[in-house]
């Protein structure tokens, strides 16, 4: 499917606009100083005060109590992404489920208002067994476009959600949407640029919903990584990562600055997962340790 291009900030405006909220989240501001020093100036060292975790899907060939193992071996906190089946598994290996799997298919979600009563109730189902299981996080998604406006999506996601974020917050478990790409991976996905997941959040105003800020989608539909990361850092409650292009390992075949990235992540004090969720091509704990050593200060 071809989708045209459109510069983000726009369209994130117009998206605002058309969902009645105010589109002030998206002044720009002029770059600081330090943002204005050479590229060639040496960074500082950084202490992160996130953690980092390992997309179970990426790795699949290895059966999950291999994969933690592992993943504990190469310094991870997590897994992510695992199917309630699988939610215990990893405390045994010292680690924890950073996000559960949640209601609903990637291109079936929270935009369409006739879904809202049987993702409502997987939801309350799913959310009192994250909490028991001690998992921070439960994933959704916006669901493919199908024609409709990013206003009328921001609309309809707001108002399911809305349905269950009592619950989420009297468990204490935080709703995070994936923002993905509709360019390569997911055609027609709705939530494919950060101004509109951030529409949402903005209208739901809650702790716990936040987004899943994924690097590899969101450099392929929008770039401007670091800055948006700085400006738009309190609605990001995840991180993926991976290689753009080809979703690989985290090396020099690829496009983005991940050593800026971890940076960046951690300079906005930010103290929950950074996820690996990457397809590797070769010897996949080798590239797995790297990436790990990269946010790892």
């Amino acid at each position: 499917m071809t989708i045209s291009r459109r510069d983000a900030i726009t369209r994130g405006a117009a998206a605002l606009a058309a969902a009645g909220l105010p589109a002030t989240l998206h002044a720009s501001s002029d770059a600081s100083p330090e943002r204005a020093a050479s590229a060639a100036d040496p960074l500082p060292a950084f202490a992160p005060a996130y953690r980092q975790s390992v997309a179970r899907w990426c790795f699949s060939t290895l059966p999950i109590d291999q994969l933690c193992i592992e993943a504990k071996r190469v310094g991870l906190q997590g897994i992510d992404l695992l199917s309630e089946n699988e939610w215990e598994i990893p405390a045994r290996h010292g680690l924890r489920c950073a996000i559960a799997n949640g209601p609903g298919p990637i291109t079936d979600g929270w935009n369409d208002p006739k879904r809202h009563d049987t993702l409502v109730a997987e939801s309350e189902r799913l959310l009192p067994l994250v909490a028991k299981a001690g998992i921070p996080q439960m994933i959704v998604f916006s669901g493919n476009r199908r024609g409709q406006s990013d206003g009328e999506g921001i609309r309809h996601c707001v108002r399911g959600l809305r349905r269950i974020l009592p619950t989420a917050e009297r468990l204490g478990v935080t709703v995070v949407m994936e923002l993905l790409n509709s360019k390569v991976d997911h055609g027609d996905y709705q939530a494919d640029h950060t101004t509109f997941g951030v529409a949402i959040a903005e209208a739901l105003a809650s702790e716990r919903f936040k987004l899943l800020y994924d690097i590899y989608h969101m450099q392929i539909m929008e770039g401007d990584v670091v800055r948006t990361i700085e400006r738009y850092a309190p609605y990001i409650g995840h991180y993926h990562t991976a290689g753009v292009p080809g979703r690989h390992e985290l090396d020099d075949t690829q496009e983005l600055n991940y050593g800026r990235i971890a940076r960046a992540i951690a300079g906005t004090g930010f103290q929950g997962y950074v996820a690996h969720e990457f397809m590797p091509t070769s010897t996949p704990m080798k590239h797995l340790g790297d990436a790990v050593r990269i946010f790892a200060g």
